[in-house]
């Protein structure tokens, strides 16, 4: 099982440990694409800070993220487990985990960003500030900048099993499985069971606590329809919809009652 994740907006302070090593990430196909965004950040951010928060997307109160990404070749890094905060890492809450499950974690998580394409929770790195909906002036929109090598790169990371796709839309425009793999790959909507509206709050909460239950039950289903029977054992309510026609996703609707 693969299970793709947002990043955080926010992100705890960088270590003061040993710097990033680019070359230990995983999916080395890439690390091109990778130092390509490395380059123009710290450029980008080096030089005049106002036009870098405007193109970064900050307001006046988040200017320390521009210094933060001149250090980012020198800043300590962390696992990327200890780097993404928020809701959905908050419910997640790795770092509880017992041996076993953070293994499978380690394993299966794989967290998009627009500064790395796509890190697994063990990889170390700096604190940044990049979201996939920056354009940078020379790279132009970062989700476009993704899609070729994810396409290259993301399909063999895939397997051969299920894709339990849990990100938010700017970050599924990087990479959009096809084909086969999109067969076995399920979408996931957080509703609120009364109204059958969309929530947001507790959408990110909700997928994090998904992601938790299937890793502390050991559970990993093959395909979406194993991953419906699996959720609803472990207490979900599920509506699930196959595909209409080959090379799209499954659509599954986790229904909550309480909305916090």
């Amino acid at each position: 099982m693969l299970v793709l994740l947002p990043p955080s907006e926010g992100k705890a302070a960088s270590g003061r440990g040993a710097p990033l090593k680019p070359e230990s990430l995983s999916l080395p196909g890439l690390a091109a694409a990778r130092e390509a965004v490395l380059a123009e950040l710290v450029d980008l951010c080096t030089g005049d800070e106002d036009k870098a928060r405007e193109v970064l997307g900050l307001s006046e109160g988040l200017r320390g993220e521009v210094a933060k990404n001149t250090e980012l070749r020198t800043a300590g890094a962390r696992p990327a487990r200890e780097i993404y905060t928020g809701v959905l890492y908050d419910a997640l809450d790795l770092a509880s985990l017992g041996t076993a499950a953070k293994r499978r974690a380690a394993g299966s998580l794989l967290v998009f960003s627009g500064l790395w394409g796509a890190v697994r929770v063990t990889d170390r790195i700096p604190s940044y500030r990049c979201s996939m909906g920056v354009r940078l002036p020379g790279l132009g929109a970062l989700s476009g900048h993704w899609r070729a090598p994810m396409a290259e790169v993301l399909p063999e990371a895939a397997g051969g099993g299920l894709v339990l796709d849990l990100r938010s839309a700017a970050y599924a425009a990087a990479w959009k499985p096809k084909g086969e793999v999109a067969g076995r790959t399920a979408t996931v909507r957080v509703l609120h069971a009364p109204t059958r509206k969309v929530v947001s709050h507790f959408n990110k909460a909700t997928k994090g606590r998904i992601v938790r239950s299937l890793l502390t039950a050991g559970t990993a289903p093959e395909d979406p329809a194993g991953l419906v029977e699996a959720l609803r054992d472990l207490g979900y309510e599920v509506e699930a919809t196959a595909p209409a026609k080959p090379g799209t996703a499954w659509a599954l609707d986790v229904l909550v009652t309480e909305v916090h």
